[in-house]
């Protein structure tokens, strides 16, 4: 059966159980969202399920020139009361002036006071919170932070920058997340790691199964909070912070301040200082259109033509299920492609082994569900395309997140599916949303 055929059979099919992070054989961190897992209560939210009707002309945006404003911090790293390690793993990284979260941000985690962050993704929030954090538990063992993040790249991406800050600081760590060893994570949490980082659904796992005592922990980080509120974690999240000590120190980081955000907020935090450096709901720097189709031939076509372009030199696609990934990444690679899959199906190290391929531009083409949304952190990517619209304007929000950065102008396309006219009703559906 052909690419296109198999395409059109499974759409006319139910995709239960498909989505991000369905399929995998652990069933938490970011893949609970689309499913239950044993040994907990969790259960996914059904509104997930169901798409948003966006109307296609929020797809299209001309990107703005804007006139580009040189910030001047008002620190450098070196100015910052950090303990010596961190001081010299700052500067052997060659950081020496602070990004504006970064900026503003240090001075007050260093104090002690909660935090909110309001911030675009690329901002260098991970730093902004994970220097407070550490120069802390390196002053004072008896310290400990939770870390939480919406999906397992997220989190390993914020491990591996907390590794990377702390070298030679002696600390341990614990990295709870689906898709690892079950073994190795009871193996660090019985070494009574000081830095805990991971998903909600594998953290609340844990924590369930008295692997996991909160008490100790006087720092707490949510990173990317409304995403994970999006994502159905509120229970999960709400469950774990109530496990902490009433004493502790808050970082909340996301991009958008809604009602559920801030009644997490709260609760679960006394007052915060709010540090915002966002600048909008989308890039201003990504040129945002439709491509319009009329099958599934005419679709891939469409989408070869594309990539065949000078300007796509780096492509993030995304696509509804596991399934169709697999389809179109394949389909890809037999048109000659340097492409591969990634989500929720795939085990961590084949996860982690597709995204430092494609940071490495060893393959310049990722298709991905939208687990990969949150999770991949790469400056120079061209293109994000949205070969099935996404399930909600928020999802699209955070897509086209992924270009437009470090100056350059990004472009984003969202597939969109030409409208039939009915009969004897002139073109009442004509291009309406043009």
């Amino acid at each position: 059966m052909s690419y296109f055929q198999q395409r059109a059979a499974r759409d006319r099919r139910s995709n239960s159980g498909a989505g991000y992070g369905s399929g995998s054989g652990s069933g938490y961190g970011a893949s609970s969202s689309h499913g239950s897992y044993s040994g907990s209560s969790y259960s996914k939210p059904s509104r997930r399920n169901v798409k948003e009707n966006i109307h296609p002309s929020r797809f299209v945006k001309a990107a703005k020139t804007v006139a580009t404003e040189v910030f001047i911090p008002v620190h450098q790293f070196a100015d910052f009361d950090l303990h010596d390690q961190l001081k010299a793993n700052v500067a052997a990284r060659g950081y020496v002036s602070p990004s504006p979260i970064q900026d503003q941000a240090i001075p007050i985690g260093l104090a002690g006071t909660d935090i909110i962050g309001i911030a675009n993704t690329g901002t260098g929030k991970t730093a902004a919170f994970a220097l407070p954090a550490l120069h802390r538990l390196m002053t004072d063992k008896n310290s400990r932070v939770l870390i939480m993040a919406p999906t397992r790249e997220l989190a390993q991406q914020i491990e591996d920058e907390c590794r990377i800050l702390a070298a030679g600081s002696g600390l341990r760590g614990a990295l709870l997340i689906g898709g690892s060893s079950f073994g190795v994570q009871i193996r660090d949490l019985t070494a009574k790691p000081s830095i805990v980082i991971g998903t909600p659904g594998r953290i609340k796992d844990h924590l369930d199964r008295g692997r996991l005592d909160l008490n100790g922990f006087n720092m707490v980080v949510l990173d990317e909070v409304d995403r994970m509120l999006d994502m159905g974690f509120v229970d999960d999240i709400t469950y774990i912070l109530s496990h902490l000590p009433e004493n502790h120190q808050s970082f909340f980081f996301t991009a958008t301040i809604e009602p559920k955000v801030r009644g997490l907020i709260n609760r679960f935090s006394v007052s915060p200082e709010t540090v915002s450096v966002k600048t909008g709901d989308t890039v201003d720097s990504v040129e945002q259109n439709i491509v319009e189709y009329g099958d599934w031939t005419e679709k891939v076509e469409l989408l070869h033509e594309i990539l065949i372009t000078d300007e796509a030199a780096k492509v993030l696609i995304f696509d509804d299920t596991q399934i169709s990934v697999e389809d179109l990444s394949t389909e890809l690679q037999d048109r000659g492609f340097k492409a591969d899959a990634i989500h929720g199906g795939k085990n961590q190290v084949q996860r982690q082994r597709a995204l430092n391929r494609f940071k490495e531009s060893k393959i310049n083409v990722l298709v991905a569900t939208d687990v990969a949304a949150r999770g991949i952190d790469v400056s120079d990517i061209t293109h994000v395309i949205n070969y099935s619209t996404p399930k909600s304007y928020s999802d699209y929000v955070h897509r086209i997140g992924r270009t437009g950065r470090a100056g350059h102008t990004g472009n984003a396309l969202t597939f969109v599916q030409k409208r039939r006219q009915p009969a004897n009703n002139g073109n009442r559906y004509q291009r309406q949303y043009r």
